[in-house]
């Protein structure tokens, strides 16, 4: 794939970078969403087979993304496209949440509208977080490979 052609040229630091943001979306968005599962509190519904990998994807993606953030050697670095990044990064965890756990869901739709309105629309929000996290990561190395400041 073109978009990932660029991502083997940028060194050590970069890849670091990318895996590091990478597991700490794993860690971020694991632990509310109660998939990596913690004493903190009980998630109360069951984590669906669809949100492992919505979860895996928007990591890697949003690692990629941390990586075009960094400077490569002698070039600085840009804050462009970063509400992209936010939106994408918002509707994954929407998209792997439990519904009735969701405070911002039950306060609008209450608990019986989060399973009947939101539950089946979170498959699509995880569709659309991808393709938002790819389009922004898409855009940011077209931005690094036609711009002499990235």
């Amino acid at each position: 794939m073109k978009v990932f052609a660029d991502v083997y040229g940028w060194g050590k630091r970069r890849y670091l970078v990318a895996a590091v943001a990478g597991l700490g979306w794993l860690v971020f968005s694991g632990i509310p969403t109660d998939i990596i599962d913690t004493p903190l509190f009980v998630r109360m519904t069951p984590v669906e087979w669809w949100n492992y990998p919505f979860w895996l994807t928007s990591a890697v993606l949003a690692g990629l993304l941390a990586a075009t953030y960094v400077a490569g050697p002698g070039r600085g670095g840009s804050n462009r496209f970063q509400g992209k990044v936010l939106g994408g990064g918002l509707l994954s965890v929407f998209a792997i949440g439990c519904p009735i756990c969701n405070k911002l869901v039950v306060l609008a739709l209450g608990a019986s509208g989060a399973f009947t309105y939101f539950t089946p629309i979170q498959p699509i929000l995880g569709l659309l977080s991808v393709g938002l996290l790819l389009y922004a990561l898409r855009v940011r190395l077209s931005v690094t490979r036609s711009c002499p400041v990235h």
